[in-house]
């Protein structure tokens, strides 16, 4: 029984018609009490109507992930900020060319960041060759907030060979879209950024946090919450790049004073180079080498 059928051959056709007519015009949708009610924006856009816009963005997604046989990813997170290696390159020929003293500061922080950039591509790449030889049902996906930086080189390092790659982006105030090394198929764009983590845990066998700034740390935790609390099954969380996060965060602390028990500090790993992270994910699920 098929799930789905074509919309110009259901009685829905003539709703569609509608929205359909009116955008192409430029037209706004007046208010109309005999509209359907599921192509009546102004209905679905109110505040009552919150809980079902909350069912469609986790269904949308849900279903489009299902039918393009992504079961499990791994999640990358990092700085939407980190440029690639080539285009901090060109920013530093520039401010040293130009001799601008902020500029030269500014272009030293991309090179550092691109260094992280390239790795996160790395890693996209050793998980994707890797599950190219997994059955389907077992294959692992790169999943990321589609976003520039750490996000753009994951997706960029799964499109380096040929692999599917997942977007979870989120609509902001200023102009946000996907990179252009997401799977255009699976591009998914969110309003609530609950349901966007709740489809970030749902499909994930491992979480690798790069440097970033309030949104990763935001993802990070909510997930170490979620697996301390027993809501999440455990997976590997991945801390990649030891240096950074040792510094942003004494974790001993918090089992100094209490806070969390000794035990915590399992649920998380500092990794370094590609190679290593794709080791620990590896050896947790007992995958070939």
């Amino acid at each position: 029984m098929q799930s789905t059928q074509d919309i110009k051959d259901s009685p829905l056709a003539d709703a569609w018609a509608e929205l359909q007519a009116h955008a192409a015009a430029g037209e706004p949708l007046a208010p109309n009490a005999y509209r359907l009610a599921f192509a009546d924006p102004e209905f679905l856009l109110r505040r009552e109507a919150r809980g079902i816009r909350f069912q469609l963005e986790m269904l949308k997604p849900d279903l489009d992930q299902t039918a393009a046989g992504v079961e499990h990813t791994v999640v990358v997170f990092g700085s939407a900020r980190f440029p690639s290696l080539e285009s901090a390159q060109a920013s530093l020929a520039q401010a040293e060319a130009s001799k601008d003293p902020q500029a030269l500061k500014l272009a030293a922080q991309g090179l550092q960041g691109a260094h992280y950039y390239e790795e996160a591509r790395a890693f996209a790449r050793h998980v994707s060759e890797a599950c190219k030889t997994m059955t389907a049902s077992e294959r692992l996906y790169i999943c990321t907030g589609g976003g520039p930086g750490i996000m753009e080189a994951a997706n960029r390092g799964a499109h380096d060979v040929g692999a599917l790659s997942v977007a979870l982006n989120i609509a902001l105030p200023h102009e946000q879209s996907a990179n252009p090394y997401v799977t255009p198929h699976l591009s998914f764009k969110f309003h609530y950024f609950a349901l966007r983590k709740m489809h970030f845990m749902m499909r994930a066998k491992a979480l690798v946090a790069f440097p970033g700034g309030f949104g990763t740390l935001d993802e990070l935790f909510e997930i170490l919450t979620l697996v301390q609390t027993r809501k999440a099954k455990p997976v590997p969380v991945l801390l990649f790049g030891s240096d950074y996060w040792t510094r942003l965060v004494n974790f001993q602390v918090l089992v100094d004073e209490g806070t969390i028990s000794a035990e915590d500090l399992s649920l998380f790993h500092y990794v370094n180079d590609a190679a290593q992270a794709w080791a620990v994910i590896r050896d947790f699920y007992s995958l070939p080498a």
